[in-house]
């Protein structure tokens, strides 16, 4: 079983990751702001991952990668790292984090439709269902509000919505552009291609919008700078290479499905991390999502 299912279960893994990397990256961004993170936390992880591409394929660079290979995974890169995380991050600020959240719980179907129409992947009826439960869990455990708190009124939030939205279809096309580039090479080396797509990105970004000083100061940080640290190594280096490890061996859907219950991961360290109090429908949502999960390895 285990052997049948390998990218269900690094798509599994990276869910985990990203859950370490997520709450790493919210303290630092807390601390000097999320943009210097942004590329703080790609120059960590191609200095990480070129080390593990030197020890493990002999290349400190992918020189064995096409100019296919290179075009494609560059164009992923500044898709998913680039503009995903941009319009992300806005979207935080204008609508904040559940509603940005909720939004991004689309990625799985935007995923699978792209699949479908631009790398013919078919997703089976069971697949499909274990998608829906999946989704459904964590749209519960997202919708989640505090007593008191004022319903989110779609007409307030137009600009933030649209960009949550944007967000998603990043981080969507992103994964699937990766896919296509990348066919059957390895997916450390892949990784590390997007990554210098997305350090370059930022570098622009970064230039144009006059951030250096932001990110001069950031670098003293110690603190901020220590879990960029961990952020790194479990983010863009491990995660997004599990990541595409995972959609070498399955469909594109199904391991953004997976990859999607990070915010139930997330609910354990709420609770015992920042001291948040758990609700039943918290509890409930999760249960829901594992079901779901499982029906994607049957």
């Amino acid at each position: 079983m285990f052997t049948s299912h390998l990218g269900e279960i690094a798509a599994l893994t990276t869910a985990f990751c990203w859950t370490v990397s997520s709450t790493s990256f919210e303290v630092a961004g807390k601390k000097v702001g999320s943009l210097s993170v942004n590329l703080i936390r790609l120059v960590f992880a191609f200095v990480f991952i070129s080390g593990y591409n030197f020890f493990t394929r002999g290349m400190i660079l992918p020189f064995d990668a096409s100019s296919s290979t290179w075009f494609w995974l560059l164009f992923s890169g500044l898709i998913g790292f680039v503009l995903g995380d941009l319009f992300l991050f806005q979207a935080f600020v204008e609508v904040g984090s559940r509603i940005s959240q909720l939004i991004m719980s689309i990625v799985p179907p935007i995923t699978a439709i792209l699949g479908f129409f631009l790398l013919g992947e078919k997703i089976t009826l069971m697949a499909g269902l274990g998608m829906v439960v999946t989704l459904g869990g964590i749209a519960l455990v997202i919708l989640m509000k505090d007593p008191g708190e004022k319903k989110v009124k779609v007409s307030h939030s137009i600009k933030g919505l649209i960009f949550a939205f944007l967000g998603a279809c990043g981080q969507a096309s992103g994964l699937v552009l990766s896919k296509f580039g990348m066919g059957t090479f390895d997916p450390f080396a892949a990784t590390q291609i997007r990554i210098i797509a997305g350090i370059f990105g930022f570098i622009i970004v970064i230039t144009f919008l006059k951030g250096w000083g932001n990110l001069h100061l950031a670098l003293k940080n110690r603190q901020a700078m220590k879990w960029i640290s961990i952020g790194s190594v479990f983010g863009p280096f491990l995660g997004v290479s599990l990541s595409l490890f995972a959609v070498q061996l399955a469909p594109t859907g199904v391991v953004s499905t997976l990859t999607s219950i990070t915010p139930i991961l997330l609910i354990p360290v709420a609770v015992f991390g920042f001291k948040e109090k758990i609700r039943p429908q918290e509890i409930l949502g999760a249960f829901i999502s594992l079901i779901g999960v499982s029906l994607l390895f049957l």
